[in-house]
């Protein structure tokens, strides 16, 4: 059974959906209330079978653990496991996903297909977290857009085509790189299996490619072709422009899913593939990312202050606070990686809480221009209460999860870059800039407009999607231990070997300075 878990955990939403498409054949609303019940109870099972793994992991064992592996078809492995670092995520996503087909309850157009659509992305987004094989991994990576394609596509806005064509073309064209350098990988290392290829060390000697040198010889290429796709995931300045978009058109539960979990898969690949696989490649090009990032977070912080949609505001945000993921990843020092992945894990929780506090107003009046509210405080208390709570943690209160990671993440790159860690810290200011101009005009002041007078409140069914998200939240952010004490194992191997790669490639500067600190 422990060998079979993740298998079990990852295909039972594909199943519960392939039992909607099978046994499901009417239009009326009991079938679509059936839709829902599946939906919510094959999550809820998913979410408790990921608790039962996580009983069965050893976070002092830094290797992968529960390895699920079989043959596959035309020679390739079908392998599966989870480490330090991939656990969490796997955790995260099936946590939030009980929570997104909950907030979908008021979904009324082809309910069946749209439960479809969720429950195939959440197997395909906890495969790419599990794949152990190069194959796999990238089957799981690129078939995700599928759904989300179709999630905006269908039961978005009405620019919805624009932005749904405009994000699978941004994340596609990444990814096309990305292959290729697969296919590179596996004709130098002759495998496709993920963790042998971290042992493997590909050529770091500096050669010349039409008149170009290319210091860090091959590990630079691949590390570039991996952050094509990776930076468009993240996503990372500038190849961030179809996020927004893509908030603004998807339904609120698509908009959850996208910041909780999609980003998330950029920061994973660099930690699955960027460090172990190329370290040199990574330690040549970590000055360029770390100035994208500082730029990121002070350029889409700026850019959130002047929005008017209240979606496109808190997209920008999350681009900013994914800037402190990349550096943190990148300082490659235990404080700056455990901070990216508690980084990681925070914005999951306060990210999809933000969206879904838009979506309640949003239900309620049918638009997102801030200008459009204002004093709800005077009819919905509740309201104004979890979305201080949410605003607080997002611009990184102490005392909730979003301190802790944006802490650790500024003192892992004070580390290794002086100028970048001060740079990037004044978007700590202008987090608070954006995030509170934003709460002050649509919850304070008075209520003065005559179609908010009648607004009502949160009700139970909101109230209980909120609660796990504000206990997660407060949880972590006081009593991080809970999931640091699950990373720093394998956070630390991972900065190791890292080490111990640049040290054989004669980068002893580098590593040195690491370690130094």
């Amino acid at each position: 059974m422990a060998g079979m878990i993740l298998s079990i955990i990852t295909f039972l939403p594909a199943v519960a959906a392939l039992i909607l498409l099978v046994f499901l054949r009417d239009d009326d609303e009991a079938a679509a209330n059936n839709a829902r019940w599946v939906a919510l109870i094959a999550t809820v099972i998913t979410f408790v079978a990921s608790l039962l793994m996580l009983g069965d992991f050893n976070p002092q064992n830094t290797g992968f653990q529960l390895v699920h592996e079989a043959e596959w078809v035309m020679g390739l492995t079908y392998k599966l496991g989870v480490d330090g670092i991939s656990i969490l995520f796997v955790m995260l996503t099936t946590f939030m996903m009980p929570l997104v087909i909950y907030a979908s309850w008021g979904v009324t157009t082809r309910v069946k297909e749209y439960m479809v659509a969720f429950l195939l992305l959440e197997t395909l987004m906890l495969g790419v977290f599990m794949a152990l094989d190069l194959v796999l991994f990238y089957l799981f990576f690129e078939a995700g857009l599928i759904p989300m394609f179709l999630i905006i596509g269908i039961w978005g806005g009405k620019n919805r085509i624009y932005a749904s064509f405009k994000f699978f073309l941004y994340t596609l064209l990444g990814s096309v790189l990305m292959l290729i350098a697969m296919i590179a990988m596996y004709a130098d290392a002759g495998t496709a299996d993920i963790p042998t290829l971290m042992t493997h060390q590909f050529g770091s000697e500096d050669f010349s490619v039409l008149g170009i040198h290319v210091v860090g010889g091959m590990q630079t290429l691949l590390f570039l072709a991996y952050f094509a796709s990776f930076a468009v995931k993240m996503p990372m300045w500038p190849v961030h422009t179809w996020l927004p978009d893509a908030h603004v058109q998807a339904p609120t539960a698509g908009s959850m899913v996208l910041a909780a979990i999609l980003l998330k898969m950029g920061g994973y690949g660099f930690l699955r593939f960027s460090l172990p696989m190329f370290p040199v490649g990574s330690a040549v090009m970590a000055d360029l990312v770390f100035w994208m990032s500082a730029i990121a977070i002070v350029y889409t912080s700026l850019v959130a202050l002047v929005q008017e949609d209240m979606k496109k505001l808190i997209a920008y945000s999350s681009v900013a606070h994914m800037g402190y993921v990349t550096m943190g990843i990148f300082a490659a020092n235990q404080q700056g990686i455990d901070g990216a992945i508690f980084q990681m894990l925070s914005h999951g929780f306060i990210s999809g809480a933000l969206f879904l506090c838009v979506g309640v107003i949003y239900d309620r009046m049918h638009t997102r221009e801030i200008d459009a509210y204002g004093g709800l405080v005077n009819r919905m208390p509740a309201y104004a209460l979890i979305f201080m709570f949410f605003t607080m943690a997002n611009v990184g209160l102490p005392g909730t999860s979003g301190f802790v990671g944006e802490f650790l993440t500024l003192m892992g790159i004070f580390q290794v870059n002086t100028w970048v860690a001060l740079f990037a810290t004044s978007g700590v200011i202008l987090s608070a800039a954006y995030a509170l101009w934003l709460y002050r005009r649509v919850v304070m002041g008075d209520l003065i407009k005559e179609s908010l007078k009648s607004i009502t409140d949160m009700g139970t069914r909101e109230r209980v999607i909120f609660a796990p998200l504000v206990v997660m939240t407060l949880l972590l952010g006081v009593y991080p231990a809970l999931a640091l004490d699950v990373i720093a194992p394998a956070v630390e191997n991972l900065v190791s070997n890292y080490n111990a790669a640049l040290l054989d490639a004669g980068l002893g500067q580098v590593a040195n300075a690491a370690n130094a600190h």
